[in-house]
């Protein structure tokens, strides 16, 4: 914005006393056409730069409670002088040259009430009749709103590529919790909750300013209606606000914890997926009684969709390792089951090259067996011997045979048990025939 400012007089124009009065109609004007702008205006005097007159829009930056008319600006907010201004003032009124500043970056006040804005500017100098400078005008318009917008693009573009880069969801969410934190124009804490898989609680995702009591506490908390305001924009399936956390019944069982937080309102919007399930909610807290303006309403309707695009491609990304760690462990059993295949093939691969060794030994001692002829009388009756005929010849792994009758073969069988267990400890037949 450009400043009105007067010409020096002419040889032949008005008279100086007329000259004068017409500057000071000229700022009356002025003073008429910012008293009620939003943009800020002040008439300074001097080299000491008193303001003599300032619309309210300018009181309000410098602070109702100490702005006053009369007083130097640098009395009025020292922090300045180590910003510059004071010294582009003090250019402005020696050199008589105006100077514009786009985007001035403004730090007014101190400590906790430290505010930062930002202005397009003017300084303009004043003259008199003669054409001297006598103070400068004071012309800018706040730009704090279209910057902080700026940034929040920035900073909004920034979190999605983290998401789409894959970043931890812990990250981006707490990221984007400390950006909005940074970047509101109000001082805010933001939380941001993840759903259980059934929708019936909310678990901790983000909130990096809330006191750690705090978020431990709801850590776990129901879905449902009258559950603080997340428990409940959670179960509504949509935005609650709750201005005053000390009256609203929806914090009767939490203003317990919300008191010693220094928590005085919040608000709080569901996160929802695109087939309209429950995500998480993000929720914008205030250390004093407050409803949201419009500028709040869309921040959180930005940052929550935000929300809700990290929160789904982190679902995606973890149904997608659990796949691929089901697959790997299916693989893992079928490498397992085909191993121990392989080893019962190999295990009966074995016995039966056993069994076809001991069958071909077997039938090796049968062929040695064969051409004997057969006794007259029973072999198996032992030192006291057996008259009756022998009827059933048995042999054993070890080659040895013997002929018997019913009776003492079936005795053998039952006293010797199988051949094929038999060894030199125990002894086969022959220790049976010998006993």
């Amino acid at each position: 914005m450009t400043a009105v400012s007067e010409q020096e007089p002419e040889a032949a124009g008005p008279a100086p006393a007329a000259t004068a009065v017409a500057g000071q109609a000229g700022e009356e004007d002025l003073r008429a056409l910012f008293g009620q702008s939003t943009a800020v205006f002040a008439s300074l005097t001097g080299p000491a730069h008193v303001v003599e007159t300032a619309n309210p829009a300018f009181l309000a930056v410098i602070g109702e409670e100490r702005a006053r008319i009369g007083v130097p600006v640098a009395e009025l907010a020292p922090e300045l002088i180590d910003q510059g201004f004071m010294e582009l003032l003090d250019q402005v009124y020696r050199t008589g040259e105006p100077y514009t500043g786009r985007d001035a970056r403004v730090v007014l006040g101190t400590g906790a009430r430290a505010r930062e804005m930002f202005f397009d500017f003017t300084y303009e100098p004043r003259r008199d009749a003669e054409g001297n400078v006598i103070g400068i005008r004071l012309i800018g318009v706040e730009t704090t709103q279209v910057k902080h917008a700026q940034r929040l693009m920035v900073e909004h573009r920034a979190l999605v590529e983290q998401i789409a880069r894959q970043q931890p969801l812990a990250e981006v969410l707490e990221g984007m919790a400390r950006c909005i934190e940074e970047l509101a124009p109000d001082e805010v804490l933001v939380s941001v909750l993840l759903a259980d898989p059934d929708g019936r609680h909310l678990r901790h995702g983000a909130a990096p300013s809330l006191p750690e009591f705090y978020n431990q506490a709801i850590d776990g908390i129901a879905t449902g209606e009258g559950v603080g305001s997340c428990g409940t924009a959670a179960h509504r399936r949509r935005q609650v606000i709750v201005t005053d956390i000390a009256t609203d019944p929806f914090w009767d069982d939490f203003r317990h914890l919300a008191e010693p937080a220094g928590l005085a309102a919040c608000w709080s919007t569901p996160i929802l997926a695109r087939d309209g399930s429950l995500l998480g909610t993000f929720a914008m807290y205030h250390r004093t009684p407050r409803a949201p303006q419009e500028a709040d309403l869309a921040l959180a309707r930005v940052f929550t969709d935000t929300a809700a695009l990290a929160i789904e491609r982190h679902h995606i990304e973890q149904a997608k390792l659990a796949a691929e760690a089901s697959a790997r462990s299916a693989l893992e059993e079928l490498a397992k089951a085909v191993r121990a295949e392989q080893r019962l093939r190999a295990e009966a691969e074995q016995r039966a090259s056993a069994a076809a060794e001991l069958a071909a030994q077997m039938r090796v001692a049968a062929a040695v067996q064969a051409p004997a002829a057969p006794p007259e009388h029973c072999q198996l009756g032992g030192t006291s011997g057996c008259e009756a005929a022998a009827e059933i010849k048995v042999a054993d792994s070890w080659g040895v045979s013997a002929w018997g009758c019913t009776a003492h073969v079936e005795e053998a069988l039952i006293t010797v048990r199988s051949a094929f267990i038999a060894n030199e400890e125990l002894g086969g037949l022959a220790a049976y025939l010998n006993r």
